[in-house]
């Protein structure tokens, strides 16, 4: 693939709206500056469920939101919006707080693990269509969130028929569809998966086997049914006793040992299937949604699909196990979920591009490179557009393994990179980019010498100005 086909946008920071409000104004204003004159795309603005709809449900707040769009019309980008059905750590941007509430008493609306621990960084799949959420299902409340949206944004959302019968820029010469495509909220992070791998790894240390969530009661009762339907109620009373907890090593137990394994034998068969069906079919009921949702509208929908690359080396893969793919060298998980985003018609956002082999922990067995080739080629196959995110901001090598993947059949829809902020316009990185994005659109573009206009500051004056005001970066 030509390099130049690849459509490149950059992630705003995590937090850019709190409260009704835009944080950092001048500083978001420079950067949008900066992006435009080095020839991105656009930009992608993460939208808090936990931010719009905060006080009580159906009460929406999409005023520091528009003003974004708005700063983006004008600066002549494109957007790409994220809807996030999740909470974040850091930043602290937790859920709704009338849905919290309602977690304090029922905390069966979030996923369990062994312990009983709940995860409020999102809802349990098991409650997506239980009249959990003061009288309403969360797929309820995740539609009039999708339509309150669509109201709000309609001055930058095209349709398809406005595209086709008049033109798309207004009468001083601002694009109007700004909007050009949406990433549906499907999971912790954002990402289509279970939160089986809780609390922050640090790099230098083997990452977990991570931990099968299926404890809460109402994951617990679909486990319950199914078994039952199988004929073998006994397998339905638990997830599995010999698997490992959230951050021991595989090898903690027998569940995942390459030869002779539980997950192997005809009951880990059974609940893997369960396990990973839930998930494809939690997936499907909400891309299934956005798809209907913006039907009319000229935008793409997106899911993004996690990059489980520890412990990938090993036959049985723990990692993407329990964070809900049941893929492992015998069995290619991937394909059941490339299948599902093409039946919706929804493009597939893969992070971790960034990521090369050589410079992994040995002992985590893990290869990132051939986990985004095996779903590279499962999407290929399905006809799903991939789009590329970066995993953080400096990784070694990081560019130089993203035009890699741009070059191949991993990527063959758009790349956001993630995020703006005080990390990417450092000194040391901010210039890198510069000569990344030159080599791909604009190959007379020098760092030191970018254009101008009408007397504007150059990208590397904005940059200047973007970094002394200290916005935080923030990774996906």
């Amino acid at each position: 693939m030509e390099l130049n086909r690849v459509r490149l946008f950059a992630g705003l920071p995590l937090d850019v709206v709190s409260g009704g409000t835009v944080n950092q104004f001048r500083a978001i204003s420079a950067g949008l500056k900066a992006l435009k004159l080095l020839g991105l795309e656009g930009v992608e603005l993460p939208i808090w469920w936990g931010v719009v709809e905060h006080e009580s449900m159906g009460k929406y707040d999409w005023s520091g939101y528009l003003t974004i769009a708005e700063m983006v019309r004008k600066a002549g980008l494109k957007l790409h919006v994220t809807l996030c059905f999740h909470a974040s750590s850091q930043p602290k941007i937790p859920l709704p707080e009338w849905v919290l509430d309602i977690g304090k008493t029922k905390s069966n609306i979030f996923f369990k693990d062994r312990a009983g621990k709940p995860y409020r960084g999102c809802l349990s799949l098991a409650v997506d269509e239980l009249a959990v959420l003061n009288g309403k299902t969360p797929m309820q409340v995740y539609q009039d969130f999708c339509e309150s949206f669509k109201s709000a944004f309609s001055a930058f959302i095209g349709s398809t028929i406005m595209n086709v019968i008049r033109p798309c820029f207004d009468v001083n010469g601002f694009c109007i569809v700004v909007l050009q495509g949406i990433t549906m909220g499907l999971g912790p992070d954002g990402e289509l998966r279970y939160p089986s791998h809780r609390g922050f790894a640090k790099s230098d240390t083997v990452p977990g086997a991570g931990e099968f969530q299926c404890y809460d009661k109402n994951m617990l009762h679909l486990l319950k049914q199914h078994a039952e339907a199988c004929g073998k109620p006994k397998w339905g009373l638990g997830g599995p006793h010999d698997a490992p907890a959230n951050s021991e090593l595989p090898t903690a137990n027998t569940f995942f040992k390459d030869h002779g394994g539980s997950w192997e034998s005809p009951y880990g068969d059974f609940f893997l299937s369960w396990y990973s069906s839930q998930l494809i079919a939690h997936g499907d009921r909400l891309l299934s949604l956005a798809s209907s949702v913006f039907s009319d509208s000229a935008v793409n929908i997106f899911g993004k699909v996690p990059l489980m690359h520890s412990w990938h080396g090993t036959r049985s893969h723990p990692s993407e196990l329990t964070a809900g793919f049941y893929n492992t060298a015998t069995r290619k998980g991937y394909e059941e979920v490339a299948e599902m985003f093409a039946r919706n018609s929804c493009k597939i956002i893969l992070p971790g591009m960034d990521q090369s082999d050589k410079y992994q922990l040995k002992e985590s067995l893990s290869s990132p490179e051939s986990l985004l080739a095996e779903i590279g080629t499962a999407c290929n196959k399905h006809g799903v557009g991939i789009s590329g995110q970066n995993s953080t901001v400096g990784a070694p090598d990081g560019l130089k393994q993203i035009k890699k993947n741009m070059l191949s059949e991993n990527l063959n829809d758009s790349f956001i990179f993630q995020r703006i902020g005080a990390q990417f316009f450092a000194p040391e990185h901010f210039p890198l980019f510069i000569e990344f994005v030159r080599k791909l659109n604009q190959p007379e573009l020098h760092s030191g010498n970018l254009p101008t206009k009408e007397g504007t500051t150059t990208a590397t004056d904005s940059v200047h100005t973007r970094s002394n005001l200290s916005i935080h970066m923030q990774s996906a």
